[in-house]
Order: C-alpha cells, then structure tokens, then sequence
C-alpha cells in the first residue's frame, strides 16, 4: 500500500472541501513545530532539557524546561505564515498577537505546548494538544474574548504524542486520523483513518488517590467497576492510569476506554482539574469524530459556553456507553437533590 504523507492527505481533503488552503497550512506549521518539540523531548538528559525552569505558569504550576521550550518553539513556528491572527497558550496569561511586521490571517490557535509535563523526567509519554478556532469577522487585534466560543465552532484539533513513536492525532471534523512520524524521511504518514473508538470498553483511566475526594456519583460509578462481575455491571474492569491526558487519551484512541477527571472537593472551587480551551475542548472533538463521547459529568464538552481563556472543567471521555453510564449516574443524583 502507498504510503500519504500529511501534506498530501491535506490536499486531498481540501480537494474534498474539508478544509481550505489557510487551514491546511496552519496545521503543516504546527506538526512541523511538533517535529521539533519531539527532537528535543527524544534527546532527554543530553540535550540539557530535564528539570525544573524555576518559573510558574498563569495557573501557579512549576514549569518544566522543556515547557518553556516546546512554548516558544510553537509561538515562534507560527508568527510569521500569515494564518493566524493570535494564537493563545495554556503557559500564558493572555492571548499571544502577531508581530505587526507579518500578514495576519483569519485564525486563531490554543495549544497546551506539553501536556503531562510532570512526566517527562521518568521518560513517560508527554504530547502537544492543540485546538483551531476562526478569528470573528472584522476583528484585528484579538482579545482572550474573540477565543471564548464553544467547542462545536472547533475547525481543527489534534494531539502529538511523544513516545517510542511520535504521532498526530488529527480531525477537521471529518472523523479522526493517525499519522506516524517516520524519522527517516521527516515525514508524518497517515497510519490510520477514520479511527472508530469501540461503544463498550472494560477499562479505565482515572487518579485513584484522590477517591475520597470524589462526588457520591462518581464513588458509586467507580465501586461498580471494581465489583467486577460479581458487582452490578457483572463483569471486571481494569483501570490504567499514565497521569498523561496524551498517553492516556491516545490508549483509548487506540483500543477504546474511559479516561475520567471528575470533580472532586479539592478542586471544586476552581471548577475541575483540566483546561476546556486547551486540553477539554480538542480531546473531545478529537473523541466524539471518532465516534467516543465526551462531558463534564453531567453535559456535553463542547457545548459548553466558555467564560474564560483558562477556565477548568471536569472530563469524562472515551467509549460512548461507558461514558453515557457515568454521566447518567451524576445526572440523577442531582435531580434527587
């Protein structure tokens, strides 16, 4: 079989009228940035990058150094094409424009530069989450406002997972695709398409440590699983846990699963663990084109009206069934008040 390369693919789908020529070119830019970030991710220890930077981020996070790296090296790939008319990143405060000295062009891009950063020192998968929006009409100098819409008005989204493979994750809203990194050519190729998540699943991702944390509706989902089949699902289920949203989101991309991040006391007045523009939003674009379901626990991801650049939210994603049950159950605990 042939191999197709993203750039081809890309034409392809804008002969199809999937996307348009700005589109296409903007995500060449970001698997091209991608690529560099994962040379530098692959070198670990000898390139100097592990450890610690000494600085935070907006939300009070220590920064990795290859944070602060994989940060610049998106923003400096994508200042100058002339497709974006800002970009915004889950390491800064406010929305990033385009130096004046280049064209500005009708979108605007969320990235989280590398998601699961807290790993990288124990050489565990990390990976890049981006998200495409279209820039308001008539707006030249876009403000963390112009980024708030929902994720249904999503162009693109997509994930670059660096492990033993570097790979991309992508959809345009024409199901979900995979492309491997082949080192020797330079090359993403189309690896899979029209990834389809199975509806059933009898695994799961979640941070068990924080259980006496959870709402009741979450204890009572997750005691089920672990009855196993002498429990009311009436058969057992396995739980996996990276503690990279990348790793763990690309497992159930893979072979089906749940990945949940529910609500819990500790993080309840910050409204979740995870970031709806740039990590909640793409995932669920990226799972339900490939036929999986994402929420919050009790409504639709990307239905969501966003109220801030960095708002948080509960995840539960992946296999639809599973999350549906899940769902269902926090659902009617609140309609029991």
């Amino acid at each position: 079989m042939k191999s197709i390369s993203l750039i081809q693919f890309l034409i392809e789908e804008r002969r199809a009228g999937h996307v348009n020529a700005e589109l296409s070119l903007l995500i060449e830019v970001v698997a091209r940035a991608c690529k560099r970030i994962a040379v530098a991710t692959n070198k670990g220890a000898l390139g100097g990058v592990l450890g610690d930077a000494g600085t935070g981020n907006i939300q009070g996070e220590a920064q990795k150094k290859l944070d602060v790296i994989s940060n610049e090296i998106l923003l400096e790939a994508n200042a100058w094409g002339g497709q974006l008319a800002a970009c915004a990143s889950e390491e800064m405060e406010d929305p990033q424009p385009i130096p004046d000295m280049y064209p500005k062009g009708h979108h605007l891009l969320l990235f989280d530069p590398l998601d699961g950063s807290s790993n990288i020192d124990v050489n565990i998968s990390v990976g890049t989450i981006f998200s495409i929006l279209r820039c308001p009409d008539g707006v030249t100098e876009p403000k963390a406002e112009h980024f708030l819409q929902p994720g249904t008005t999503q162009l693109a989204a997509g994930y670059v997972v660096y492990g033993p493979a570097t790979v991309l994750v992508l959809t345009f809203g024409h199901g979900t695709h995979e492309f491997t990194l082949d080192r020797e050519v330079g090359s993403f190729i189309l690896s899979r398409r029209d990834i389809r998540i199975p509806e059933e699943t009898a695994e799961f991702a979640i941070n068990m440590s924080n259980q006496r944390h959870w709402e009741t509706p979450m204890q009572r989902y997750i005691g089920e699983l672990l009855a196993g089949v002498d429990g009311p699902r009436g058969k057992d289920f396995n739980m996996r846990w990276v503690a990279s949203m990348v790793a763990d989101v690309h497992r159930i991309i893979t072979r089906g699963g749940v990945f949940f991040y529910p609500l819990d006391a500790k993080i309840k007045a910050k409204g979740g663990k995870l970031r709806l523009m740039y990590e909640a939003n793409p995932m669920a674009f990226i799972i339900e084109q490939a036929g999986g379901a994402a929420t919050t626990g009790r409504e639709r991801i990307m239905g969501l009206q966003p109220t801030g650049l960095h708002q948080r939210v509960p995840v539960f994603l992946g296999s639809r069934k599973e999350v549906e049950v899940a769902t269902h159950y926090h659902v009617e605990a609140d309609r029991a008040g």
